[in-house]
């Protein structure tokens, strides 16, 4: 008698113990994905309706542009918004003004580190979380299409840079009043806090991390890497919350603008 080949892999692979279970785990394990679920799908469905409406992105009173929205280098965009010049003609409805930035900033967010772990877990529950079985027969890891684009991370983290600094252009350009002297409000305040969180996400990137020091073989001999990598380092260790607070943080500045813009909500003016 022959014997009997299996194509079974994961935790029905050979060898591996018999369990019926899926997992022996006592608590509340499933909370973490379904949180995560939660929070990402309320996310993306904001934002895609926000993109896709084309109205109340910007404050021409005060130059407060969403993050959205931004650059906006269509000839639909508000006059005042087109700083970056006008690049496309009319877009037709629910074309986002940000096109030209936005798959390079999904990309970088995508792709990085944390966010494969987030979604894995609660979209595609491969695992949905450590110690308890996932229901896919077979696994590639990120060797085949599409997820060996996993791979160009560090790419994205160049295009998330310039993304960083647009939205800096932005937040400094929220620094001016009425009359068109500087001026600070509560939305000036809402959109710098967006970009240090943005700083501090882009920075806390483990490609960062890499680019900084990743490649050095003597810190010794470059003492003033070393003291960067240091703190890239430190930002990393903070990497999870940081790409969660800084994703809201473009949703609450873009919801600040869609507010004042509307008339919903007067800014307050402190200076």
């Amino acid at each position: 008698m022959t014997a009997q080949t299996t194509t079974e892999a994961g935790v029905g692979a050979t060898g591996r113990a018999r369990i019926a279970a899926r997992t022996l785990r006592t608590d509340r394990w499933w909370l973490e994905p379904l949180l995560t679920f939660a929070g990402l799908s309320a996310w993306v469905l904001y934002a895609l309706v926000r993109t896709a409406t084309q109205r109340a992105y910007f404050v021409e009173k005060y130059d407060y542009l969403s993050p959205f929205s931004s650059p906006c280098v269509s000839s639909s965009c508000a006059k005042g918004a087109r700083d970056f010049g006008t690049w496309f003609g009319h877009f037709p409805p629910f074309i986002p003004f940000a096109i030209l930035i936005l798959p390079f900033l999904l990309g970088f967010r995508l792709t990085c580190y944390y966010y494969r772990k987030a979604y894995y877990r609660s979209f595609w529950l491969s695992p949905p979380a450590c110690a308890v079985a996932e229901p896919h027969k077979s696994y590639s890891g990120e060797t085949r299409f599409p997820l060996i684009f996993q791979n160009v991370h560090r790419y994205f983290f160049y295009a998330a840079m310039v993304v960083s600094l647009i939205n800096t252009y932005d937040a400094v350009r929220a620094f001016r009043g009425a009359d068109g002297d500087p001026g600070v409000g509560l939305g000036s305040l809402i959109m710098t806090l967006n970009v240090v969180l943005l700083w501090a996400y882009t920075f806390s990137c483990h490609s960062c991390r890499h680019v900084v020091g990743g490649r050095l073989r003597n810190f010794s001999r470059h003492p003033l890497r070393y003291r960067v990598w240091g703190i890239v380092s430190k930002l990393n260790t903070r990497h999870m919350q940081l790409a969660w607070v800084s994703l809201f943080g473009v949703a609450i500045a873009d919801l600040y603008v869609l507010l004042v813009s509307s008339g919903t909500f007067s800014d307050p003016r402190f200076f």
